[in-house]
């Protein structure tokens, strides 16, 4: 297989977004991945719709979009978990995998035998990764964990929103799942370090990641923002708590975001403003007396934005060097120019859909160049496939296996 992973089989048995956007990544980078599925009804996302993808002909399938949006590349077989015969079957395909990523509740693969210590016997050099809400670990593991509890949990939702005061203040989630996602990435890199580890010691391990870890990882600047002053930040809306102007502001027909990062882009702004006193004023004159005194600087910055439009200031302030840029819709950004030269939307082939979009995996390799090598996969596709080629069973014991309900 191409990619740098291409030498890499991994088992997915994972649902929703946090374990399939890491296996999705690891796809994306050359390596096979297997998909172990619930018989008739798969991962839990290919039931979240509407919207469902369009088939040929222009009418709505049963493919939602969700569950393609994170699932392309890999080759989903249909297991019953439940069943002693497909206990047996995953164990197979394990020992035949360098990885497994399972999202399952706190030991709930134990009394399938699949957990890590039983696959671990089976196969030292197997890396598995467990991904929870909470961890492995702590008062809250046995906990159920969803994205937008832990985006309230882990202190993200009181930095997003509005000011309290302000019409439409309070707390405000992220427009897409970021906890899974930072999760899933997370999880990427360590299962990528665990690989490097065993490809030098021939040792695998195991790998403990949870969404709140993640989430209060993802911190960042805000976390030390309170480590360092043990004061709690907090929600500014549009602006940042560490740099001022860098915000949103109204122009006469829309809104624009202005993103000055150093003395010198805040005097070029004051000039293209037309307000060059500014930049001298004592109460702007630093970084830190601008984060003082960002409400009447905001303000007197405001008035003078409010008498152009949109275009006129982005064209003015690109000119001068300061950074900018539009708000865009979803449709904006699929249209922009850049994003477009970037080849940042995939067309691939589907089996049912005809062809079916993506968005590329944003990892631009100079000697492994990334492939795509198919769409989301319909449930069970490889079923048969899969377990001819890497557990060896032959067509009649297939057959039983499905005509007994295991698969």
């Amino acid at each position: 297989m191409a990619g740098p992973l291409g030498h890499i089989r991994v088992l997915e048995l994972s649902r929703v977004l946090a374990g399939p956007w890491a296996a999705q990544t690891l796809a994306d980078l050359g390596a096979e991945v297997i998909k172990v599925e619930k018989p008739k009804t798969g991962d839990d996302t290919r039931s979240w719709a509407p919207p469902y993808a369009r088939t040929r002909d222009g009418s709505q399938s049963t493919e939602t979009a969700y569950f393609l949006s994170t699932n392309r590349g890999k080759r989903s077989v249909t297991v019953d978990l439940a069943h002693p015969e497909g206990q047996r079957l995953v164990r197979a395909l394990a020992g035949w995998s360098d990885v497994v990523i399972e999202n399952f509740k706190v030991g709930g693969l134990a009394r399938y035998g699949l957990d890590y210590p039983t696959l671990h016997a089976l196969k030292a050099a197997l890396v598995y990764c467990s991904i929870t809400g909470f961890g492995q670990t702590g008062p809250y593991r046995d906990r159920p964990g969803y994205d937008f509890m832990i985006q309230g949990l882990g202190g993200l939702m009181s930095i997003t929103g509005e000011p309290d005061e302000r019409a439409g203040g309070g707390p405000m989630k992220v427009g897409v799942a970021v906890a899974d996602l930072f999760t899933g990435l997370y999880a990427t890199i360590a299962i990528l370090g665990a690989l490097a580890h065993r490809d030098r010691t021939g040792e695998g391990q195991h790998i403990d990641m949870a969404l709140l870890d993640s989430q209060v990882a993802m911190l960042a600047n805000q976390a030390m923002n309170y480590l360092t002053t043990g004061v709690a930040p907090r929600r500014l809306g549009n602006a940042h708590p560490n740099i001022v102007p860098y915000q949103v502001f109204a122009a006469s027909d829309g809104h624009l975001i202005v993103a000055v990062g150093n003395e010198g882009q805040y005097a070029r702004l004051c000039e293209a403003a037309g307000r060059p006193e500014l930049a001298s004023d004592p109460r702007f004159g630093s970084n830190e007396m601008r984060v003082r005194n960002r409400e009447e600087l905001g303000r007197l910055l405001g008035e003078a934005f409010r008498t152009r439009s949109k275009g006129e200031w982005l064209d003015a302030l690109e000119r001068a060097g300061v950074p900018c840029g539009p708000i865009n819709t979803v449709a904006d950004v699929f249209a922009d120019p850049q994003v477009r030269a970037r080849g940042m939307r995939l067309e691939l082939a589907h089996p049912t859909l005809g062809v079916v979009p993506s968005v590329a995996n944003p990892i631009k390799y100079s000697a492994t160049p990334l492939t795509y090598r198919s769409a989301p996969p319909t449930l069970g596709a490889d079923t048969d496939e899969v377990l001819h080629e890497v557990v060896g069973l032959a067509p009649a014991e297939i057959a039983r296996l499905r005509e007994a309900g295991v698969i």
